[in-house]
């Protein structure tokens, strides 16, 4: 795939969205998600718009709500603010409940466009990545950046391997479950010895 000065434009303004944000309890730049879970999107096989949608997911829940949804339609069209809108869990302010948005979620997940699918997928597994990533190095400490702890993560990410593998799997749902129990792996052996 040959991208074009859209996806310039997108990478631009989404370092510029994010630019004060960080990654949950990290010094890390929030772009470094936003480019992992491009990259992954990338790599299982996104065309540009499904690219762009990656770079922008979290515009909407992050950086404005409605009004950035909006100029994401402006700037890239209907179908980029679709799948940045179909993975969003949450275009209201304040959120509603975290157990809630995520139910919500995971029932979206199963009737959502392969679109939406591939770019939630991407997110969850750089995501999971980080998640597994951060608990070799912090242990149990890691779950206190989550709001639903470590119980409530783990039950989060198995969740979405389930709801994915019901739309239907694909090799990168398949590289998110292994990686959802490799989690689940680490943390049962931390709470058994």
């Amino acid at each position: 795939m040959a991208l074009t000065a859209r996806f310039e434009d997108a990478l631009v303004w989404a370092t510029q969205l994010h630019s004060r944000q960080m990654r949950k309890g990290t010094q890390v730049p929030y772009i470094a998600h936003l480019l992992g879970a491009t990259s992954i999107a990338m790599q299982y096989g996104a065309d540009e718009d499904e690219a762009i949608a990656a770079l922008l997911h979290d515009a909407v829940e992050d950086c404005g709500g409605e009004p950035t949804l909006r100029e994401i339609e402006r700037r890239f069209g209907a179908r980029v603010a679709a799948i940045v809108v179909g993975c969003t869990d949450s275009v209201v302010f304040p959120k509603p409940p975290w157990r809630q948005r995520k139910e919500s979620y995971l029932a979206h997940l199963r009737r959502t466009s392969s679109s939406v699918r591939l770019v939630s997928a991407a997110d969850k597994l750089h995501n999971a990545r980080a998640v597994v990533a951060d608990y070799r190095a912090l242990g149990e400490a890691l779950w206190d950046r989550f709001r639903g702890g470590r119980e409530g993560t783990i039950w989060y990410y198995r969740a979405l391997v389930n709801a994915f593998q019901e739309a239907g799997t694909t090799p990168l749902v398949e590289e998110l479950h292994r990686v959802v129990c490799e989690m689940e792996l680490l943390t049962a052996q931390e709470s058994d010895g």
